[in-house]
């Protein structure tokens, strides 16, 4: 078990570089993150909604994404109220004080779940959340302490030292830990180190000498390895692109909503190469850029209000009668529209709210969330998607909303929803304005596909006169986990690993299923 001293030191990340490690050393290997507080989420192939981290760790270890693996998922919906997802479904929306009146009833899913992918894998790397050490959360906590000592799992303690205090942090966790639970703790890791290791020789002896645990690496910080993020704390990142503002072919804003989810949609955006990505907060920092982009939002009304108080509707809707391209995504897509209903409160409290009026849409939101993997193509070869005319699209749909309307192209055919049936009046997804300059789409992952990014990218570019920088394919995220593995290889004491899960490296594995 990876835990952390608190949050965003970079668990997630060493969970993936660990999982295609053992991956790669021929184990069987899957992930598990007992509860997952994020907007950021992943549809499974049965429908079942889980936290992206948990996909993207998957996708890493080489096996199909599923609910056990994350069998808690809170996403947030207003101060101290968050929908609660258990095994893949909405159970329930609630408040943090409801929330601990929920705990037997989740610690039965989390517990069978790793009982479940323990029983199936030769080893389940488990990811803590936060800090082990948040004592008014130990009593009732289901995500750190009480799953590793559930499944007897040896736990690794990560620690950020791009903060500062990583030592402090390190210490001060096991001193806040009950004796049992120290004595789960068989190693440190100190993460996103810059500079000379050799500067940490001091500390490190200091640290296994007053401790008594062994550093099991220096992890140093990397630039040049792609992996998506976890968490919107990491749009606190000031520049997420590959390109500076300066000497760019092309400038993409997207609105920084308080409840932003899915924001990985836009990472492979962030390595074009000749894109400046940037997230903004208010109408000051929008500028006139060459895109803008309205992303999910898990509550989409009150995101549409922040907007319109931050003088971002205004600054939209000023850009498009400019003739600017706008793509709306799942929550962004609704906001395009006349009129939002939520006469049921499914979203928040406001009944309803006038949208940005930029295409003729309305939406009403319904109890029912859909939540779907999706394969289609592209039958609307205009404006934006001149070039990507039958290109193939997947990705996937998380929303509660219903949008309807006419007069608007429809751009994606729906083949097929990996688990419920296309019919006649699902079969179409999207809708784009006359110019073919505004589209808005309920599909995450868009920008994932490569044909379809490539020619909404290079249509912008010709508009202005300009041409995108002629580069090689992006590398595959098969290469950038192996990339990742290889750092992080390289910089732990790989026997010590070995030694402390008990496996045996030099298993052979040759003719096992």
């Amino acid at each position: 078990m990876v835990q952390g001293t608190a949050s965003h030191v970079g668990k997630s990340v060493l969970v993936s570089a660990l999982c295609r490690i053992f991956r790669q050393d021929g184990f069987r290997v899957a992930p598990f993150k007992a509860q997952n507080m994020s907007n950021n989420s992943y549809v499974t192939r049965d429908g079942g909604e889980i936290g992206r981290a948990q996909a993207v760790q998957a996708e890493a270890a080489g096996v199909e994404a599923r609910v056990e693996m994350n069998p808690v998922l809170l996403k947030p919906e207003a101060d101290h109220i968050a929908q609660v997802v258990r095994m893949g479904r909405p159970m329930v929306s609630a408040r943090v004080k409801d929330y601990f009146g929920l705990k037997a009833q989740l610690w039965e899913s989390v517990s069978s779940s790793l009982d479940t992918l323990r029983s199936e894998y030769d080893i389940v790397i488990i990811e803590g959340a936060g800090s082990p050490a948040e004592i008014n959360l130990k009593a009732t906590e289901i995500v750190n302490m009480r799953v590793a000592l559930h499944a007897s799992a040896p736990v690794l303690l990560c620690g950020d030292i791009d903060r500062g205090g990583v030592f402090a942090a390190l210490v001060g966790t096991l001193e806040l830990l009950e004796p049992r639970e120290r004595e789960a703790i068989k190693g440190f890791i100190i993460n996103k180190f810059r500079g000379d290791a050799s500067l940490l020789t001091d500390g490190l002896t200091m640290l296994e000498d007053r401790t008594g645990i062994p550093v099991a690496g220096v992890v140093h910080h990397y630039r040049e390895i792609h992996i998506p993020e976890e968490d919107s704390v990491a749009l606190d990142i000031p520049m997420r692109s590959g390109d500076s503002g300066q000497g760019a072919t092309l400038d993409i804003a997207v609105i920084q909503l308080p409840h932003i989810s899915n924001f990985d949609d836009f990472d492979p955006l962030a390595r074009e190469p000749g894109v400046n990505l940037r997230y903004v907060s208010n109408a000051g920092e929008l500028g006139d850029p060459d895109l803008v982009i309205l992303p999910g939002s898990k509550t989409t009304i009150p995101d549409l209000a922040w907007m319109n108080s931050q003088g971002l509707g205004r600054a939209v809707q000023d850009l498009h009668n400019r003739g600017a391209a706008i793509v709306g995504i799942c929550g962004g897509y609704q906001m395009l529209g006349h009129r939002l209903y939520d006469p049921d409160g499914i979203e928040s409290p406001i009944p309803e709210m006038d949208g940005l009026g930029i295409l003729p849409l309305s939406t009403v939101f319904a109890g029912t969330k859909e939540t779907h993997r999706i394969r289609g193509e592209v039958v609307e070869a205009t404006g934006l998607l001149k070039s990507a005319g039958g290109a193939s699209l997947t990705g996937y749909e998380i929303h509660m909303g219903r949008t309807t309307g006419e007069g608007v192209a429809l751009p994606f055919l729906i083949h097929d929803r990996t688990d419920v049936a296309v019919t006649p009046e699902t079969a179409f997804d999207g809708a784009m304005d006359e110019s073919g300059s505004v589209l808005g789409t309920y599909i995450h992952g868009l920008f994932h596909n490569v044909q379809l990014r490539r020619a909404i990218l290079e249509e912008l570019a010709g508009r202005n006169g300009r041409a995108l920088p002629g580069v090689a394919e992006l590398e595959a995220m098969d290469t950038e986990f192996d990339k990742l593995a290889d750092w992080v290889r390289g910089s732990l004491d790989m026997d010590l690993i070995y030694d402390i899960t008990g496996l045996d490296r030099n298993f052979d594995r040759i003719g096992l299923p």
